[in-house]
């Protein structure tokens, strides 16, 4: 009863926050989020990091109604900011020739699963599959300077569920354990667009290594928390992908990695 209403609390603060036109980003007790830019350096893994401050100001989003009105439904579900979630919004709309499935994997309590969803809604034979433990993070190792395991688990399937109905979506399937190991026999697809927010490398790369024969000609990977301060597991991850050949790099400041799959995978 108690993290119901705390749940509760945390939803309405947030769309107080968002209606005056601001946000809230949880970050992890030991990232050096709060320093000064003069005293960011390196972390733990000798990658450095300084404030980002982009210039552009042209904002799409904002003439964008449907997306708009799609944020407005699931942005108390999700931790991701409103810049990336226009990024997976244009990302996924682009996917109409590409052939295969929309797959997500860490879900957290469903707000960007729900807005690929709907950026697909209207696509033929686009299904989208939304693969998480709803328990938590899992597999965090060396690589990963903040995580331990478990966190991100203030969620459940009964949430997500709740939220993919509220917004009228049947388009989606929900894939509740460890992904690949528990669930993958459950997409017979290939993959148009893969949505990796996992938080840390292991997970992430057994994400991949599943993935990448999967791939459709032109299909997108978007990894989330790319060059965060205590993601640094998923931004040695990205770092390597570099350097495959099939693979086109994509990076800008907004905490997205993206590749485009330009080749057969061999």
């Amino acid at each position: 009863m108690y993290q119901s209403i705390k749940l509760r609390v945390k939803e309405m603060i947030k769309k107080l926050f968002t209606i005056a036109g601001l946000e809230i980003h949880r970050t992890l007790n030991n990232r050096t989020s709060d320093r000064t830019p003069e005293s960011w350096g390196k972390d733990g893994l000798g990658k450095k990091h300084q404030r980002l401050t982009p210039y552009a100001t042209y904002s799409p989003w904002l003439n964008d109604m449907e997306f708009q009105q799609t944020y407005k439904h699931m942005s108390t579900h999700t931790l991701v900011d409103l810049y990336r979630c226009y990024e997976l919004w244009t990302l996924a709309r682009q996917t109409a020739n590409i052939d295969g499935c929309v797959l997500e994997v860490g879900v957290w309590r469903g707000g960007t699963g729900a807005l690929l969803a709907m950026a697909v809604k209207n696509l033929p034979n686009k299904k989208v599959y939304l693969a998480d433990t709803f328990a938590g993070v899992v597999k965090a190792g060396i690589n990963d300077t903040c995580y331990k395991g478990g966190e991100h688990a203030d969620t459940s399937l009964e949430i997500v569920n709740a939220l993919i109905v509220g917004m009228s979506l049947n388009n989606v399937q929900l894939l509740q354990g460890v992904f690949p190991e528990e669930t993958q026999h459950k997409i017979v697809e290939n993959i148009a667009l893969l949505h990796c927010d996992v938080d840390v490398y292991s997970s992430a790369k057994d994400i991949v290594e599943w993935s990448l024969p999967r791939l459709s000609p032109g299909s997108i990977l978007v990894f989330d928390d790319y060059g965060f301060s205590g993601c640094e597991g998923v931004t040695t991850l990205c770092d390597e992908l570099k350097e495959r050949k099939e693979l086109r790099f994509i990076y800008n400041l907004n905490g997205h990695a993206v590749f485009v799959n330009v080749g057969t995978v061999k």
